[in-house]
């Protein structure tokens, strides 16, 4: 059995914001399990859609359980691709990432798709999904269940990263705006730093777990 995971998430704040901070998100005080992150292609199509492929380099503390399971000499480190397709016609994000090594021990794959609100002015929509699975006879069933509350562990800190990444593009705008409106003033006043967010970003989250398989299908570029 394959363990699924869904959630569906509306992000307060509009999709050209949460693209920026899609791609700033890292480094940030919420997953600092991330070590490293590469851009290994880029490339832009004829029909204005960006296509990327990234390496990132995680760790994660197993539990004491696990360690009788992970090799003394193989390395705790975790290297996962991440896809994307960011369609500006469409206004969508897409992204797919997948484990590439300790696969046997257990394979993560998740696919996130941000689409903006036709519904709601400045939300964006993220449909987060997950399916966790292990090859270890005899123990694939804990193993699944561990990998499970840990990827909800870290789709919350995933999500608090975002909202970080966000409220510093926030941040950052409202400086250049402010910037632009005193140089074009005769007389301008001090800028005025408080900051601009009242309210959360993430709003009616909704989650849902199941047991059986749902195929992710040809994402990969």
């Amino acid at each position: 059995m394959v363990k699924y995971f869904c959630s569906n998430i509306d992000i307060k704040s509009t999709w050209d914001h949460v693209v920026s901070a899609f791609w700033q998100r890292y480094p940030n005080p919420f997953s600092t399990h991330v070590l490293t992150e590469d851009v290994v292609y880029r490339e832009l199509t004829a029909d204005h859609r960006l296509l990327s492929r990234r390496l990132l380099m995680k760790t994660n503390r197993l539990p004491r359980w696990a360690e009788r399971l992970f090799p003394a000499g193989m390395s705790r480190s975790v290297y996962i691709v991440e896809d994307s397709i960011v369609d500006p016609v469409e206004r969508s994000l897409t992204t797919y990432t997948w484990n590439l090594n300790h696969t046997t021990l257990m394979s993560v794959e998740e696919r996130c798709v941000f689409l903006e609100s036709v519904e709601h002015p400045a939300t964006t929509q993220l449909k987060r999904e997950a399916w966790i699975s292990s090859s270890i006879y005899g123990f694939s069933k804990p193993i699944q269940e561990f990998g499970l509350a840990r990827f909800k562990s870290n789709q919350v800190k995933a999500l608090k990263g975002l909202e970080y990444a966000l409220t510093n593009l926030q941040g950052t705008s409202r400086l250049l705006a402010l910037f632009r409106k005193q140089t074009s003033q005769k007389n301008p006043q001090p800028l005025s730093l408080q900051p601009a967010l009242t309210e959360p970003f993430l709003t009616h989250a909704h989650t849902h777990t199941l047991t059986h398989y749902n195929p992710v299908g040809d994402f990969t570029l």
